[in-house]
Formats: C-alpha cells, structure tokens, sequence
C-alpha cells in the first residue's frame, strides 16, 4: 500500500473529488483525517471509509476562519500524533461576470478557496517540518492557468493557489516537505452538473479525451504526489484535463 501508517488530512472530503480522495488513501493504508464544513457530508464519509476497512474520523472545520483551522489541526495532531499529508481541496465557485460580479461573492470565493488553502497550510506545515517530511498538495484548476469568462474571483484564487505552491516549495523543501498542486480540467462533479446541457456538450468536444473527467482521475494524481514516489517532486502544477489546452 502507497500510504501505509500515513496520516491525511483532505479539506472538503465529504463529498466529490474530496470524497474519492479520501477513500482512495484509505484504500492505499492511510489514515484519513476527514476535515469538512458540512457536519453530515463528513461524517458519511468516515463512517464509509470505516465500513470498507478503513480508518478515518471526521474532523469539523471552516477553512476560511483561521481559529477553526487551528482547532482542526490540533485535534488531528492529538488523535493521531503526527500529520503526513494535508490535501487542500476544499472550494467553492460563485460565478458572474465581472460587471454582475458583486464584492461579496468576489470576497466569499476568495476567504475558502484562497485564505482556506493559506490558512491549512500555515496551521499544519509546522508538524511536517518538525518530523522533517509531509507532503502538502493544492487544488488549482485549468481555470487558474489560462483563466474562464465569468469565473473572475474562482480563476484568481485558483492563480493563487499556483503561486503559493512554487513558493511553499522553496520555502519548505529543504525542510523535508514537498509542495505540489493538482490542476483539474473538467471532472464529473456537483459543480460541472449544473452546467448547461449544450455548454457541457461543447466542453467535452474540446477535450481530445472526448470526455470529463472522473474524480478518480484526480484522486490519483493527489495519491502519486502523497506517496514516497514523487518525493523528488517539489513546486510542480500537475494538469488533470484530458488534454484540454494542447
């Protein structure tokens, strides 16, 4: 097993890509630290993770309020006595145009999908450095490399997420832990659901794949970076798409 005896925390795994995730690293022997704003979506998923073998537990947070997150990464170091992989995947989107774009979902967008990512990583980069490895990887998205009509505040949180990665990096690589970030294209989610039937239509045609992707596919790519494997893997962006952008 690619994670035996590690210990995970997944932002928003209670449902989604987060969900596949955290099932994923239970099947390959972590132990999953379900952190989720959705009290019942959480503890569904550690009670499934349970009932397929796993261990998990579920672990309450707002990612946007930085005491939640405190609370959240002390209670996981208590239960556990060590964090090896933080998974930032929590987000959310709040689309318009810019000239329909009000300040509160500019704000919203960004106090979860950037300050979230910011304030996770600021609470438990400290226990990885003190053990002298972890692995810390972001969600981005497509939309946050070559940006998306109506997605102003998603695409600059998911732009970034991209930034802070490289600079993580740097900072923290030479202290045993590596930084890397997933950018997905577009995965069969919530999110993609409610997207027009003949807007969908003309997504997938674009991809050279001819189809979404599935949180699957994205889980396997947080599983490669959160494993021994890439431990020589540090500031990378790794495109999930399908081929979208070639």
């Amino acid at each position: 097993m690619r994670l035996q005896g590690k210990v995970a925390v997944i932002t928003g795994a209670g449902n989604g890509i987060g969900l596949e995730t955290a099932l994923t690293f239970a099947r390959e022997g972590a132990r999953v630290a379900v952190a989720e704003f959705d009290a019942e979506a959480g503890e569904a998923a550690a009670l499934r993770i349970r009932e397929e073998g796993g261990d998990a537990a579920f672990f309450p947070v707002d990612v946007s309020d930085w005491d939640s997150v405190q609370r959240m990464a002390a209670a996981i170091a208590e239960r556990y006595g060590r964090i090896d992989v933080l998974v930032n995947n929590a987000g959310i989107t709040q689309d318009a145009m810019l000239s329909k774009m009000s300040v509160e979902q500019w704000r919203k967008v960004i106090d979860v999908n950037l300050d979230g990512v910011f304030y996770c990583t600021k609470a438990i980069a400290p226990y990885m450095v003190q053990q002298g490895k972890g692995k810390i990887i972001n969600t981005s998205s497509v939309v946050g490399v070559h940006g998306n009509i109506g997605q102003t505040n998603y695409a600059a949180t998911k732009a970034g997420v991209i930034g802070m990665t490289k600079t993580w990096a740097k900072e923290l690589g030479f202290k045993g832990v590596n930084v890397n970030a997933v950018a997905p294209g577009y995965i069969e989610t919530g999110m993609v659901a409610k997207v027009p039937e003949k807007v969908l239509t003309a997504m997938i045609e674009r991809v050279p794949l001819r189809r979404l992707g599935r949180p699957a596919d994205v889980a396997n790519a947080y599983l490669y970076l959160a494993s021994d494997d890439a431990d020589y893997v540090n500031g990378t962006v790794l495109e999930v798409n399908g081929g979208l952008v070639i």
